[in-house]
């Protein structure tokens, strides 16, 4: 390997981590591992007798369901478990039990614990098997045993004794215990009668009164056997107080800490052999590619592939990344300066055009609207001059007067439009009623209406008001107005529709009836000199700058504005900021 090489180092870094990791669990499972585990089972303990607390309050002062309850907790968690009155003495009470149906009648079987070892019982045995038990009556009904020998088959019965035969119907034995469970319960006599000298009553009973448990440790000096014991008292009717008593083994978790260091210290030599190798054979897979990819990218560093950032080291992590930076940075200057020059060639080869066809467009559109117009006047003012027609002199300078306003209306637009793409048009923004303005704008135009039979319906819930400039939106209202009764058919209703949208802004929109426009030219209508209808009389055509002047106020105002099609014919929209400070007219 290579001196200050990457396998090397990922040799080293790899082994080290392992046997750092390897020898911090070791060190924590011999100082700690068996604390955890006696905090953690009397948590548990602690939790499970909270919940018998809740429990027992249901079923007191049953004492067959009490039984009942602290058999099923003794096989759950694997204690001893009593109840203990107010001098800390055992109420007896014997959770386990046979419950035997017999020919005649039902026999209850309690285990007691003194007396009897957990091998007389019959291994395996389940409510619905035949038992044979001979024993004492404890009453006169002969219905309570206490039972001297448990078994399935029948034996010769001994003299003195009674047997009862029958069907389990229902039991409750130890089940899930580590431990000798019928002699570890009959300890719980000895460890109070050991403990309660060493107690300092009065200060255990006002913790135990606070509602806090109490927390011991006994050993059994006969096995040795170290126990953890937990008090709980239980909050119930009674008159006076119980306590719950619950002793539990720590010899599992002593054997296992002994067997886990004695594992340990013959494991670990061949820990140390296996993660050396086991990191070899890593650093060396690791490497691999990495050194491949090294002597690759000394190649592409003409621009053969993309890079990635830069890394000051020695080893071959260090010669990948300055041969990916030289590549990186290269490439990057390249392609910038040709995306750079791409981008400013594309642009101007697109302004050049664009103003080359509004130059031609322009010329033409201002040359076609100004040649007839000029061709009347001329007409009617050589007319004049040579005399003919005298009696039409008057009507001859009628129409030189009215296309002489055509001219100049063209040429108001013309300039109002320069203002508008130059950018100097500066809004004196007011609060203003739309409702009001678009019903007052509307209603000058009567007379154009009138004289094609059209009317206009206007639409609106209340009154709305606007922050905009009312003398730019009036000239957007009347170019908009003018343009739907210009293509509007005869006998027909403009509708005016006034209403908020969902974005909260006012929106108008103006709908006549008539002809749609083409898909293809719904885009268009806001350009300069656009008209729909090539052919259409000059009369009843405007000077084919409004549109664009409207669309130009509309977004200083930033407006959304817009044209569609009907099904009566076209709809024009706009949208204005509602006005919610103080109103001005």
């Amino acid at each position: 390997m290579r001196r200050q090489g990457v396998v090397l180092k990922l040799f080293v870094v790899t082994t080290s981590l392992i046997l750092i990791v390897f020898s911090f669990v070791m060190i924590a499972e011999g100082l700690f591992f068996e604390r955890f585990y006696r905090m953690s089972k009397i948590h548990t303990l602690e939790q499970n007798m909270s919940h018998f607390e809740e429990q027992y309050e249901q079923v007191v002062p049953d004492s067959q369901k009490i039984s009942r309850l602290l058999g099923a907790f003794m096989n759950e968690n694997d204690t001893s478990t009593s109840l203990l009155n107010q001098s800390f003495e055992q109420i007896i009470f014997n959770p386990y039990f046979l419950e035997l149906q017999t020919n005649h009648k039902t026999v209850i079987v309690p285990l007691p614990t003194d007396g009897m070892e957990y091998d007389s019982l019959p291994k395996g045995i389940q409510i619905g098997d035949q038992l044979v038990i001979d024993g004492i009556f404890m009453d006169e009904d002969d219905t309570i045993m206490q039972p001297i020998t448990i078994q399935k088959n029948q034996t010769e019965l001994t003299m003195g004794l009674a047997r009862v035969q029958g069907k389990i119907i229902d039991l409750m034995v130890p089940e899930h215990r580590s431990y000798n469970p019928l002699y570890q319960d009959t300890l719980i006599d000895e460890a109070l009668q050991e403990w309660m000298p060493k107690l300092e009553l009065e200060h255990y009973q006002s913790v135990l009164q606070d509602g806090l448990p109490v927390k011991l440790e006994w050993v059994d000096n006969w096995s040795g056997v170290p126990f953890a014991i937990v008090i709980q008292p239980l909050a119930t009717d009674e008159p006076t107080a119980r306590y719950l008593f619950v002793m539990t083994s720590l010899q599992p978790v002593g054997e296992a800490v002994d067997i886990l260091k004695k594992y340990f210290v013959y494991f670990a030599p061949m820990i140390l052999v296996l993660v050396t190798i086991l990191s070899m054979i890593f650093s060396r897979i690791v490497s691999r590619p990495l050194v491949t990819l090294n002597h690759a990218a000394a190649r592409m560093a003409n621009l053969d592939f993309t890079g990635g950032p830069g890394l000051n080291t020695k080893d071959e992590f260090g010669e990948l990344s300055r041969n990916l930076d030289v590549m990186s940075k290269n490439l990057d200057t390249t392609l910038q300066e040709l995306t750079d020059t791409n981008d400013k060639l594309q642009a101007e080869m697109e302004e050049k055009q664009r103003s080359e066809q509004l130059r031609k467009e322009l010329i033409a559109n201002i040359s076609h609207e100004l040649k007839t117009p000029l061709g009347i006047v001329r007409g009617f003012a050589e007319g004049l001059q040579d005399g003919v027609a005298r009696d039409k002199k008057e009507r001859y300078l009628d129409h030189i007067v009215n296309e002489t306003d055509r001219m100049n209306a063209l040429i108001m637009d013309m300039l109002e439009l320069s203002k508008f793409e130059a950018k100097a048009i500066q809004l004196t923004c007011s609060h203003f009623s739309m409702t009001r303005l678009v019903q007052d704008l509307a209603d000058s135009f009567s007379q154009q209406m009138g004289n094609r039979s059209i009317q206009y319906k206007l639409n609106h819930q209340q009154e709305h008001y606007v922050k905009a400039d009312s003398r730019r939106i009036e000239q957007v209202i009347l170019n908009l107005m003018s343009n739907a009764i210009r293509h509007a058919v005869e006998n027909s209703v403009i509708t005016i529709t006034i209403d908020r949208d969902s974005s909260g802004k006012i929106l108008t929109v103006i709908e006549n009836m008539g002809m749609p426009i083409a898909e293809n030219d719904l885009s268009r209508v806001w350009d300069q000199f656009y008209r729909i209808e090539r052919s259409r009389d000059r009369k009843s055509g405007g000077t084919g700058l409004g549109l664009s002047i409207v669309k130009h106020i509309l977004e200083l105002h930033h407006s959304e504005f817009g044209v569609m099609n009907t099904n009566n014919g076209v709809a024009f929209s706009f949208t204005l900021y509602e006005s919610r400070g103080e109103l001005h007219e």
